[in-house]
């Protein structure tokens, strides 16, 4: 079994308009498309986070669970919802085939351990202003509404 470590690079590839694969690979990390009309796009780059960030706290764990990780694959896939138009659903699934299944209850645990998930779980206030100028302050927890406020500068 050879120990996953930080140097594993990781290679991504874009499976769709809605849907990206992340596996180890040798050498640098790498992002794929199956045609070069298919674009890295924001959702691409949300989903990658999400997706890395659940590879990396696994691959962790199953080191110090001495479970090999090589063959490890994230597969991450959304839809949109209106009102606002947004990523409605983020369905995020691991293929593992040396992890006994005995162990997948824990791994799913572990995989809700990544800081991505808890933010995408637990919205940040985010802030949106033009350079130089002193960014908004919020005082509450950000809501669906209050965080769409801030957003706009209504806050």
């Amino acid at each position: 079994m050879r120990a996953t470590t930080k140097e594993t690079a990781v290679k991504i590839t874009l499976t769709s308009e809605d849907s990206l694969r992340l596996e180890q690979t040798p050498g640098p990390m790498t992002i794929e498309a199956g045609s070069p009309d298919r674009l890295y796009s924001p959702f691409h780059m949300l989903a990658s986070g999400l997706a890395f960030c659940t590879y990396s706290i696994l691959a962790s764990w199953a080191t110090t669970a001495k479970i090999s990780a090589d063959r490890l694959v994230i597969d991450v896939a959304w839809t949109f919802a209106d009102d606002p138009h947004r990523v409605g659903t983020i369905d995020l699934a691991f293929d593992w085939p040396e992890l006994p299944p005995n162990r997948h209850a824990a791994a799913r645990r572990v995989a809700e351990l990544c800081t991505i998930h808890a933010t995408l779980l637990h919205a940040p206030a985010i802030t949106i202003h033009a350079a130089g100028e002193t960014a908004p302050t919020t005082d509450a927890t950000p809501t669906a509404s209050t965080a769409g406020a801030v957003a706009a500068g209504r806050s």
